[in-house]
Parts: C-alpha cells; sequence; structure tokens
C-alpha cells in the first residue's frame, strides 16, 4: 500500500496508508502515514468499537493536513496480538464410527449457519460448508497412509484452498461459541490448530504428504508457515 500511495499522489490523488508494520512505511516513506501497533488484519483495532474505528479514521485524515512529507504519524495506543487459544465449548460426540474431525465437524454445523446469518460466510474457496466433513475425512485417511496422488482426490482446486475453507468454518462456527468480543487471528488460529480434532488432522496431513514427496507448495502453505 506504501508503494501505491506513491503512484496514487503522482496521479493528484492524495493518500493516507494505515500502517500495521513501522519498519516497512518507513523504509518505503509514503507521503502520509499513520501507524498504528495493532494486530495484523485490524487496522482500525478493536472489533464492534465505533468509538474506538472512528478514531483511528480521523487521526488518519487529519494527516491529509500535512503538505509535505513522508510525514509519519502514531497512534497512541498499542494493542497487542493474543496467541493464547480461545475458549470455546466444544459439541460433544454423536457418530463414534466416524473420524474424530469429521464428527466434530458436524458438529460445528449449526453454530456455523448461525454465524453465516448474522455476518455472511467466506467459505467457498474449494466447497461450500457442506463439504467441510468430506474434505476432512478424504485429509484423516492420508493421515491414515493413504497417498496423496494415487490413494485419494484432494477435494476442490487444491490443498490450500481446501485448508482455507476448513479452517473458515471452524473460525466462523467459533464466533457463535465464544463469549466477548471476537477473538483475534492468533488466538483463534491458535484454538484452531492445537484444540480441534480438524486442526490436528490437517498438521497431520500436511506432514504425511511431505514425507510422501508431495510439492512443497502442496502441503507447506495447508497452515501457517510457523507451524
Amino acid at each position: 500500500m506504501s508503494v501505491l500511495a506513491h503512484v496514487f499522489e503522482a496521479a493528484g490523488l492524495a493518500t493516507v496508508v494505515l500502517s500495521s508494520m513501522k519498519d516497512v512505511v518507513q523504509l518505503v516513506a509514503p507521503p502520509r502515514a499513520l501507524h498504528c501497533q495493532f494486530p495484523l488484519g485490524r487496522p482500525l483495532g478493536k472489533p464492534l468499537d465505533a468509538d474506538f474505528q472512528t478514531d483511528v479514521l480521523m487521526r488518519a485524515f487529519a494527516t491529509l493536513a500535512e503538505t509535505s512529507g513522508p510525514a509519519l504519524h502514531e497512534h497512541p495506543e498499542v494493542i497487542e496480538a493474543s496467541e493464547e487459544p480461545i475458549a470455546c465449548q466444544m459439541p460433544a460426540r454423536f457418530d463414534p464410527n466416524l473420524p474424530a474431525a469429521v464428527d466434530e465437524a458436524n458438529g460445528m454445523r449449526k453454530a456455523y449457519d448461525r454465524s453465516v446469518a448474522k455476518r455472511g460466510t467466506s467459505v467457498g474457496r474449494s466447497f461450500d460448508a457442506d463439504g467441510v466433513p468430506a474434505a476432512l475425512d478424504v485429509f484423516h485417511q492420508i493421515v491414515e497412509g493413504a497417498h496423496w496422488k494415487d490413494d485419494v482426490k484432494i477435494p476442490g482446486k487444491n490443498t490450500v484452498a481446501a485448508a482455507h475453507d476448513i479452517r473458515t468454518y471452524y473460525e466462523e462456527a467459533a464466533l457463535e461459541l465464544v463469549e466477548g468480543p471476537p477473538p483475534g487471528g492468533r488466538a483463534a488460529e491458535a484454538w484452531f490448530f492445537e484444540t480441534t480434532e480438524a486442526g490436528k488432522t490437517m498438521l497431520a496431513a500436511r506432514k504425511a504428504m511431505e514425507a510422501q514427496g508431495a510439492p512443497f507448495g502442496f502441503w507447506f502453505y495447508m497452515a501457517p508457515g510457523h507451524r
């Protein structure tokens, strides 16, 4: 965005960059920037807090008064990203004959549907919510020894898109199962990969595909790199 700011300014459009990474904005030096030390993915800081978000925007617009730059301002409040897994009440097992992740995904469906009714959904890169249990079943088979290419068919477009839909399905359902404000991205990520059967299955399938010699991009990006 800092680079684009230079392009737009050259075309005669005044710009303000909301910065989340100070070293980047200092290096690229857009004409005007407001650095906000907030968790990545939350440029306005606090979800559902209209007053705080308005304050961020007003501070950003105030930088338009700068006639020469680069001008870098900082928001006075710092919000640290929590990586502690969210506390989320998971559904009880329903069918013990199913793989744990598949049974769990079925149990999350009502919460997911409630979330979609309120907020819409980002599930759909490879399949819709109906496809989540079947996709988890495929990844479970890989964990159990099935070859990623010869024995099963990866659902949807690719493993990365499938992993996105599974994780999104869970995190959207979690919005209906946690109390208080929406969880931070890192907290939801930690919850998914560290506590849910689906997250554990995805990590195990990722490791199995690596061991089977699958192309790097096919398995690595199924989860954040640090996992």
